[in-house]
């Protein structure tokens, strides 16, 4: 019901919008002709009370209507800039009205998401403990819970770095490091993290040793994370997540791979966007807040590198990271 109110609040302003804008087009118009029909009513005006046996009469004949002419071309030239200051003033406020309609509403699905992705291992976390405190549990079970728990509180520590960091870079109160790192090491890393963290999850790894780059080591390592947690979230148990790292002229291409269902051609470059998620946060069951891959962009490009998305054959996505290599290894 919210999501059909936005849209309809949102069709009724555009349809005043260019309702207003068309009776301001259509005012500038009828002042033009108007002014165009007065010049030339003041012209034969001027005419008719000449007399034709003036020996001045063709000069002053040719002088009313250089002036109305004139005047014309005066009417002409306003208006023109005026339309045109209009048409421009009127795209610029539509452009950044709608813009801030739809921000308003992402950052209304990413509170609502926030809430759901906050309260979860808060809540997981709280039950587990209670659990502990008051049920004597075997060893082995113990030991379940604690590995529950420390999967939630992994899982919200993650979410509160993507968001203070996001919050901070976009600010520009975050400046990267330039450390020389190896982002072999930093994939493998990152690999290990998630099999710990998912054990059920098939986490495949081909990486290339003796890569190394400059940047800021904790940034980077958010943005694999943000890659690798993104591909297991879509992707089934069964189905492999692999993680490939390569070098090649240059450049340390790191791809990760997934077999979920895919992402429509019409969302590829949405999905980088702030706060962007694909379908209804009251319907969608994917866990998420749609900053992940807003602030895995960002960091990527800091470090003057690329990042894109293509279909996996036969199903999912590629994620592919470029960035420009260092042979100072030293």
């Amino acid at each position: 019901m919210a999501s059909l109110y936005k849209r309809k609040r949102l069709t009724v302003i555009t349809i005043v919008y260019w309702f207003l804008l068309t009776y301001i087009t259509t005012a500038l118009i009828f002042w033009f002709l108007s002014l165009v029909r007065q010049s030339t009513q003041m012209s034969e005006y001027k005419l008719l009370q000449l007399k034709k046996d003036t020996p001045d009469y063709h000069l002053k004949v040719a002088e009313i209507q250089n002036e109305e002419k004139r005047k014309i071309a005066q009417y002409t030239g306003e208006g023109s800039t005026f339309m045109l200051l209009i048409l421009i003033g009127a795209v610029f406020v539509y452009r950044a009205t709608r813009r801030q309609i739809r921000l308003n509403i992402q950052q209304q699905n990413f509170m609502m998401a926030i809430t759901h992705e906050l309260k979860t291992p808060i809540a997981v976390t709280k039950l587990n403990i209670e659990t502990l405190l008051k049920r004597k549990l075997e060893e082995a079970q113990q030991e379940k819970l604690l590995h529950n728990t420390l999967q939630e509180t992994n899982r919200l520590n993650d979410l509160c770095n993507n968001i203070l960091l996001a919050s901070q870079i976009d600010a520009g109160n975050y400046k990267p490091g330039k450390e020389l790192i190896n982002l072999g090491e930093l994939a493998g890393t990152s690999a290990a993290y998630f099999k710990t963290r998912f054990p059920h999850q098939l986490i495949e790894e081909v990486i290339e040793p003796g890569i190394y780059i400059k940047g800021d080591g904790l940034l980077l390592q958010l943005a694999i994370n943000n890659l690798i947690e993104n591909a297991i979230k879509y992707s089934g148990k069964q189905q492999a997540v692999v993680i490939h790292l390569r070098q090649a002229d240059g450049v340390a291409v790191l791809r990760v791979k997934d077999q979920g269902k895919g992402i429509a051609n019409d969302e590829k470059k949405k999905i980088f966007e702030k706060f962007y998620r694909a379908g209804d946060e009251n319907t969608r069951k994917t866990k998420g807040t749609g900053i992940g891959l807003y602030l895995t962009k960002k960091i990527i490009k800091d470090h003057n590198g690329s990042i894109t998305v293509k279909d996996n054959i036969p199903s999912g996505c590629i994620f592919a990271i470029s960035l420009p290599i260092t042979e100072d290894a030293s």
